[in-house]
């Protein structure tokens, strides 16, 4: 495994545009802490989001994981350039003629993903905690420690997000074609959501719902839900409508499952890929 490890980060950062990209996002997770300064006036109505409670143990932990798991396009990228890349200058032919099987070149491939991605969820761990420690009006044991599954969360969604664009760039080989195929995919679910939304039953056992969290993307999504209504302001202003906001369900275990079965199916169709094409 460190091997594997060894090859990938010599190619990773000998490109300059992954290594751009990388710090470019471990420097986005680190520019959270600015939301601390933005604050809104519209006449009356005064709204500071670090007295909103964004910062608060727990709910820092939610937010931040929702709101940093926008930035894994960033990662996607360069996974995708870097299988592109692989094919186009033919380092992977090489790579198997050095005496690297086509399981090891995939797994290299998955580990380098995975040490991203626990590198990513340190990072943002350490800076939800740094920022809860200065901003937050609770700071006992017992809820700091609360939520934290949040994390578990982000892991998995950037885990099973960045294992499908290996899977794509696996299957199409071209960079800009994988990443055309990806928003494609994308908006594919979103069309399959819109019809199950118009002829399936909501309360039915085959609900729009039930449907689509089977889907990839769908699943990924539904690993970290919105925590805007969880904001207090949020909450105030839809009491005074008239309106409810149904309680949050936390972490759904199901769900996170539903994305580890997903990363399998696309690991072995990546090597299935790798084994019946002529390299």
């Amino acid at each position: 495994m460190i091997r594997l490890l060894q090859l990938e980060w010599i190619k990773l950062w000998n490109n300059r545009i992954s290594r751009f990209l990388m710090i470019s996002y471990f420097g986005l997770i680190t520019s959270v802490a600015l939301l601390t300064t933005v604050k809104f006036n519209f006449g009356f109505l005064k709204f500071h989001l670090a007295e909103e409670g964004i910062f608060n143990f727990p709910f820092i932990w939610h937010f931040n994981s929702y709101l940093v798991a926008y930035l894994k396009i960033f990662f996607a990228v360069v996974i995708v350039a870097l299988v592109g890349n692989e094919y186009s200058y033919r380092t992977l032919k090489q790579n198997l003629i050095d005496g690297l099987s086509k399981w090891e070149f995939l797994m290299s491939k998955v580990w380098m993903i995975a040490t991203f991605v626990l590198i990513s969820t340190f990072f943002l761990g350490v800076t939800s905690l740094l920022l809860g420690l200065m901003y937050s009006d609770y700071t006992e044991a017992s809820i700091i420690f609360t939520d934290m599954d949040y994390l578990l969360a982000y892991a998995v969604k950037l885990f099973g997000f960045f294992i499908f664009c290996l899977f794509l760039s696996v299957w199409i080989k071209r960079s800009a074609f994988a990443l055309g195929i990806l928003f494609f995919w994308q908006f594919s679910e979103g069309v399959v959501w819109i019809w199950a939304k118009s002829n399936l039953e909501k309360e039915a056992w085959l609900s729009p719902e039930n449907l689509m969290q089977f889907f990839p993307m769908q699943a990924f999504s539904n690993t970290i839900d919105e925590p805007f209504t969880r904001l207090s302001a949020v909450r105030n202003i839809v009491t005074q409508i008239g309106q409810e906001i149904a309680p949050h369900p936390g972490v759904q275990y199901e769900t996170l499952l539903i994305v580890v079965i997903w990363s399998a199916i696309f690991i072995w169709g990546s090597y299935k890929i790798l084994q019946r094409r002529d390299l």
